[in-house]
């Protein structure tokens, strides 16, 4: 099957400063899985910057300019928070980050290809509405399924979230909107500290928490057993994946124990059920993943699921 790869040399110049772990060497590991025979069949787009109007969707315009005109000079990193900086080129890399998903969006919505991965950071799960944290700047993955009810009349839309710290900024995004359903798997007790199973939204919030330590087993029964059975009696047109690798056994920054063939069976199932509601569309971004090696292998097979027919 053929699958866009939306990506842009812009996301390599964000910076939170010097020995962060949220890194261009992560797009780089990436990027350069990404590049073996297998994938030579990719379709290969730069991402357009997203526009005011589009990030708007989810976030106030106050906002968005506040965020675009920090612009630091040099190698001067202007930080957010405890977690979260910009450097010269982040406000360009967050455009494009969020364009990523915008034109990915576009492409299977027109029937262009059936399911696209945009490689890009900054990652996005935790940038809430009207704030910036963890590492995240633009909620890529909300505006995504925005854009998608907005510019192509797609009715329901699940966003799917496997990255091991709670996406706080998608729920929050859409926790009050019947129409877009959320589905996250993390641990717990973690950063951010939301996700408790009892947060439901208005319905449409599903959140599984992994206690540290939780294997494979806990991560396949989670999803198997409370999450995508919700996403099925949704029935989304479209599925996107906020797709973050550091549920890993070798990440540094959480204590799960997945592994890549977890990663790639949950890809799988949500394949599964987009082909069966949504004429196969998915849209996937990348949010976390830290040790280099099972970020890029764990990638790698995501790719492969989501290239499978």
């Amino acid at each position: 099957m053929s699958l866009l790869l939306v990506t842009h040399r812009a996301c390599l110049d964000h910076s939170n400063g010097p020995d962060h772990p949220e890194c261009a060497d992560r797009l780089r590991a990436v990027l350069t899985a990404l590049e073996a025979e297998e994938f030579a069949g990719l379709i290969r787009e730069e991402a357009p910057p997203a526009t005011a109007a589009q990030l708007g969707l989810v976030h106030p315009q106050d906002y968005i300019r506040a965020i675009l005109a920090i612009r630091p000079a040099g190698e001067e990193i202007v930080p957010l928070d405890g977690d979260t900086g910009m450097s010269a080129g982040s406000a360009e890399a967050a455009l494009r980050a969020a364009g990523a998903g915008i034109a990915a969006v576009d492409a299977v919505c027109r029937g262009e290809v059936k399911r696209a991965f945009c490689a890009v950071r900054p990652p996005g799960h935790h940038a809430e509405p009207r704030r910036p944290m963890g590492f995240c700047l633009f909620a890529n993955a909300a505006i995504a399924a925005r854009h998608a009810q907005a510019a192509h009349g797609v009715e329901r839309v699940a966003i799917l979230d496997f990255d091991v710290h709670h996406g706080n900024g998608t729920q929050l995004a859409v926790a009050e909107d019947p129409s877009i359903l959320f589905a996250s798997s993390h641990q717990f007790p973690c950063y951010p500290g939301s996700g408790a199973e009892g947060e439901r939204g208005v319905g449409n919030v599903f959140n599984a928490e992994l206690a540290p330590g939780s294997d494979g087993a806990a991560f396949r029964a989670a999803w198997a057993e409370r999450l995508l059975p919700a996403v099925d009696a949704f029935r989304p047109g479209l599925i996107v994946i906020s797709a973050g690798f550091d549920a890993h056994a070798r990440d540094p920054l959480a204590q799960l124990r997945v592994r890549e063939a977890d990663f790639a069976w949950l890809t799988g199932e949500i394949c599964r059920l987009a082909d069966r509601h949504a004429g196969g569309r998915v849209v996937s971004t990348l949010e976390g993943g830290y040790d280099l090696p099972a970020l890029a292998s764990c990638t790698a097979g995501h790719l492969r699921a989501l290239m499978h027919d």
